[in-house]
């Protein structure tokens, strides 16, 4: 019987234009000149967190901090957990290590500066660390992080190392890294952490999988997503593909109402205090 009580809140916060389904469409030269809505929508959050209790981590661009400080400030101020993001959502499976480097050094000192707090957790845009880029995680430590959670360990046509570990462990180079959770049937891993699978689903749907996961293992529960989720008036954007429109789309207009019942339904804190600062158990290597 599953013995966790808190579980791990985390919002990924990035614009709409910034997400890598839409990366062919949109320039990055151009974001300054789209509408900005990731800090409207996050202050959104940050009131429904706080009229229901939860504390949660928000792993934030540098983008947006260097936007939006007083966002930054606010996250820090109402006892929620500072990560990095990255900069500028560019997938780590793109970058060489010294790109790698500059682009988190980068974020974390932005945010660092914005939020007056150390920033020791990370997540790659995408869950994009592999096994081609494990370097990653060497880089990671060198700056300071403590923890990531990069991995998703699933078969995606984005992302996904189904191979990996489906719990939190340390890795060799002496980093925490805590993956996306799933539910295992045979030799399959089903993704439930968040994302387009738990808009596109009914509530009670992705309740009984979250269940599942709590009764078939004694560990917490992490659950993701973007502040541009709540959103439904955003901007469409043009030229995008069929898939990516309909993963970025559906039900924007549900997704608030989702998220208020997840935040009555279970107990939820950040990263450090539900992974870092308790005993969860590990997986050996």
């Amino acid at each position: 019987m599953n013995t966790v009580r808190k579980h791990a809140m985390t919002v990924d916060v990035e614009d709409y234009f910034h997400v890598s389904a839409f990366e062919k469409n949109i320039k990055r030269e151009d974001w300054q000149n789209l509408p900005l809505r990731v800090e409207h929508n996050t202050y959104r959050l940050l009131d429904v967190f706080e009229q229901h209790g939860a504390k949660a981590t928000f792993f934030v661009l540098g983008w947006v901090a260097e936007k939006c400080p007083s966002l930054i400030e606010a996250i820090v101020k109402q006892g929620h957990e500072l990560a990095s993001h990255g900069y500028n959502h560019r997938r780590a499976v793109t970058m060489s290590p010294d790109e790698f480097r500059e682009d988190v050094h980068k974020s974390k000192t932005l945010l660092e500066d914005a939020g007056s707090a150390k920033v020791t957790g990370y997540r790659a845009p995408s869950f994009s660390i592999n096994q081609d880029n494990q370097w990653a995680y060497d880089i990671l430590l060198d700056l300071g992080f403590e923890y990531s959670s990069s991995t998703y360990p699933i078969e995606h046509d984005l992302y996904g190392v189904p191979e990996w570990p489906r719990f939190k462990y340390t890795r060799p180079e002496g980093i925490v890294e805590i993956p996306i959770p799933t539910v295992r049937s045979g030799d399959t891993n089903t993704g439930i952490g968040g994302g387009g699978y738990f808009r596109l689903y009914p509530y009670s749907f992705s309740k009984r999988r979250i269940e599942k996961f709590l009764s078939q293992e004694n560990a917490p529960y992490s659950f993701y997503f973007h502040p541009w989720e709540i959103d439904p008036e955003q901007p469409r954007v043009a030229g995008a593909s069929f898939k990516s429109r309909v993963r970025h789309y559906i039900n924007l207009s549900r997704m608030e109402g989702k998220i208020v019942r997840l935040l009555q339904d279970y107990q939820w804190s950040t990263m450090q205090d539900v992974y870092m600062n308790s005993s969860v158990p590990e997986t050996n290597l």
